[in-house]
């Protein structure tokens, strides 16, 4: 995205590059938030208390489970269940015999920023390129076309 951004800011010269480089990283980051799921594919862990109850993985869209363990080790198959959504949440259900697990699993949208859809990209080059202009002590708004290319992949829980 950064060849994006570039062309979007009409710099021509790698001076900026690193600076580019972390406003793209801190837009990534507020989209991931906004749209309540992760851009692009990465490993996670998080640990499951064993109560014999469903519980969702927080990172979506899970893409694969790879395992569930207890104490360092693999647990056997009959220890625990695992299921993805239709909507790409992960689930894990752990026997209460087990005590405290950790699943490891894969969650988000593409392989890498090619992957993402057209209208996130342009949302996040968007968005860095608000922050740049506003380095000089301007503040920086970001413009509604950014929540408006995000909002059709936007995933909200009610509790």
């Amino acid at each position: 995205m950064l060849v994006e951004l570039k062309a979007w800011l009409r710099i021509g010269s790698d001076d900026e590059d690193g600076v580019l480089e972390r406003l793209l990283a801190s837009a990534t980051g507020l989209c991931e938030q906004f749209i309540g799921q992760w851009l692009i594919v990465r490993e996670a862990s998080e640990t499951a208390g064993a109560d014999g109850t469903w519980q969702r993985l927080s990172g979506r869209p899970v893409v694969a489970i790879l395992g569930v363990e207890a104490q360092g080790s693999a647990l056997a198959a009959d220890a625990y269940a695992i299921d993805i959504d239709a909507a790409g949440d992960g689930w894990v259900r752990v026997r209460p015999d087990v005590g405290m697990a950790t699943v490891r699993y894969h969650a988000g949208m593409a392989q890498d920023a090619e992957g993402l859809p057209d209208a996130i990209r342009q949302g996040i080059v968007r968005l860095a390129a608000e922050h740049f202009g506003a380095r000089d002590g301007q503040v920086a708004t970001p413009p509604a076309v950014v929540s408006a290319l995000w909002r059709p992949w936007r995933r909200m829980r009610l509790t």
